[in-house]
């Protein structure tokens, strides 16, 4: 079964930081209602859906996904490369030792952000950003080799995160704007490049063997329903205001046998 860890969303929302995007307004109470309709649509794909309360004093709080990776054997607690977000950690922490006993941390002055970490089966494509760095990607190496999983450093020049342009619908395909980071470690896989206007449409999030996006990104919607995928679509404009996507506002995993 798979469990879905969620956040509230922070009434400070409108205070997040934002690195690529230009700010606008974001309208808190339809953000709310649009991230129950995410966790609705989790609900509606089998998963179980917890929301953690929202931190007041914490803008970036539902973006869940940058606090920890939860692999199959442990979880990993980042350390976010933004010193405005370190708060956040300690917050959803209580909820990891629910349901993984072996846990490691990411410590300084390595840095780590969930969003810049791709899981494809035992490899780990991890996003060299503003928010993660190269010690980051060395220690998880180091914390993860023993369980069989790999690492592959990523180039990202374009983007807050590699998931925010880079994110995959199987085990041989991504969903990705390649303009905005180095394919190279992505060699042998089938690319389905966005069109250049729907660039955050490279932000989707699988479950179950259906893809989730959001519901405003038409062509890339079109794309990847000719290639047979299972489409199931949110809208979650307020969140975009954000730079945040799909995968951004939850950490989904599957508790071991």
């Amino acid at each position: 079964m798979l469990i879905a860890l969620t956040r509230g969303v922070s009434p400070r929302i409108n205070e997040c930081e934002l690195s690529f995007i230009e700010r606008q307004a974001i309208d808190v109470p339809r953000a709310v209602r649009q991230h129950r309709n995410y966790q609705e649509l989790l609900k509606s794909l089998g998963v179980s859906v917890t929301e953690i309360p929202a931190d007041k004093d914490c803008p970036d709080c539902c973006f869940i996904e940058d606090t920890a990776i939860m692999l199959d054997e442990l979880a990993i607690i980042c350390r976010p490369g933004s010193e405005a977000r370190l708060r956040e950690v300690d917050g959803v922490l209580p909820n990891i030792h629910q349901y993984r006993r072996d846990i490691l941390r990411i410590e300084a002055p390595a840095t780590l952000e969930g969003g810049d970490v791709l899981r494809v089966g035992r490899t780990l494509f991890v996003g060299l950003t503003q928010r993660t760095n190269g010690e980051g990607t060395e220690l998880l190496q180091k914390h993860i080799a023993p369980h069989g999983y790999a690492v592959k450093a990523v180039e990202v020049t374009g983007a807050l995160h590699l998931k925010s342009v880079c994110t995959a619908v199987d085990e041989h395909t991504i969903v990705a704007d390649p303009t905005r980071f180095d394919l190279a470690p992505f060699r042998g896989f089938d690319v389905i490049e966005v069109p250049p206007d729907e660039w955050m449409a490279a932000n989707i999030l699988l479950v179950n063997q259906t893809v989730c996006m959001h519901s405003g990104f038409v062509q890339t919607n079109a794309l990847l329903q000719e290639r047979g995928y299972d489409v199931r679509t949110v809208d979650i404009p307020e969140f975009l205001k954000a730079e945040a996507g799909l995968t951004c506002m939850s950490l989904v995993f599957s508790m071991p046998n």
